[in-house]
């Protein structure tokens, strides 16, 4: 049972992280696309069914489901065309799907998988147009955290950025999901949340200030330059831009004491609801544990035990941290 994992354990945060991931997911699922002003009168306070797709209570959205197809494929080892194998079979077949068939498909995503049908190289596959740096990389890209969290800074950053590549690849993409792994991996290490902040962004200004991501940075002055837990709400935007998904995770998650208030804060931010909900609520789950998930809200989650079945195969295939 998963109240008999002790806090702390490697398997607590694996468990944490993806079942955090899958309820702020499907928090948001209901009320993506809500503006915040319609949130702000009627805000989520629970895990609810129906709204924007229609779904029962516990659905979680594409997030959550390339996330555990990156997991899935880690049990494994680090291999993109098995990734890339297991994305066509979600869009496919619905694998790793709540029901049975993948919905709330983004368009650069959806427009990857089908080169990776074509036999288009994996690195080469995600898009690489300005207008390409939605947040489907970042959404997913979690589980790689566990998995480099014992390389070299180094080889975590070339590896966030070849995964990102399968559906995403223009460099701000890359460096977006470079930034929250190395987040989240300060997380794994036991660092409070402020201390990897300021770590991540020391880390990101020196490895990123190289070709070709160095004219990028500037996109990323408030989360480098600035400290994004000061801004004010009016000005955390929620939208599907990879950018601004990586703000408002970072400000919900440094203005908040607990996973219940991260993960609230972040899908009544409205707009891309499911997504913000899902990347603040896998490094929510992290550091605040399996335990802090409110138990009505994981057993309403869809496929809770393969998710747990998952968490636990996955656990026996990263090093410790």
């Amino acid at each position: 049972m998963i109240n008999r994992i002790k806090k702390g354990s490697k398997e607590d945060k694996v468990l944490g992280g993806l079942f955090g991931l899958a309820v702020g997911d499907a928090l948001g699922v209901p009320v993506e696309f809500t503006p915040r002003g319609e949130l702000k009168r009627q805000p989520v306070t629970d895990m609810i069914g129906d709204g924007t797709h229609g779904q029962p209570p516990g659905t979680w959205s594409d997030d959550s489901s390339l996330a555990f197809c990156l997991a899935e494929s880690l049990c494994r080892g680090f291999d993109l065309h098995d990734i890339a194998h297991k994305f066509c079979r979600w869009l496919d077949e619905g694998y790793w799907t709540p029901y049975g068939e993948a919905f709330d498909v983004g368009g650069t995503t959806e427009e990857a998988i089908s080169r990776l049908k074509e036999g288009v190289n994996p690195v080469e596959a995600g898009g690489r147009h300005e207008f390409s740096n939605g947040n489907g990389s970042l959404m997913r890209i979690l589980p790689l955290a566990y998995y480099v969290e014992k390389m070299s800074q180094e080889e975590q950053f070339e590896l966030t950025h070849r995964v990102s590549c399968l559906t995403h690849g223009h460099p701000r993409s890359q460096m977006a999901c470079g930034m929250y792994i190395r987040y989240a991996i300060n997380l794994l290490r036991g660092q409070e949340p402020e201390e990897a902040y300021k770590g991540m962004a020391t880390e990101a200004i020196k490895y990123y200030s190289r070709l070709p991501y160095r004219c990028e940075l500037p996109h990323f002055s408030r989360i480098l330059e600035a400290n994004i837990r000061k801004l004010p709400e009016e000005s955390i935007k929620s939208s599907g831009y990879v950018i601004d998904t990586l703000e408002a995770s970072l400000w919900c998650f440094l203005n908040s004491k607990s996973y219940e208030e991260t993960v609230l804060k972040a899908v009544n931010l409205g707009d891309d609801a499911d997504t913000t909900g899902a990347v603040v609520g896998g490094i929510a789950g992290i550091y605040y544990a399996l335990v802090s998930i409110p138990e009505c809200w994981i057993n309403t989650v869809a496929k809770k035990d393969d998710i747990i079945d998952l968490a636990r195969r996955f656990c026996k295939c990263v090093s410790g941290f």
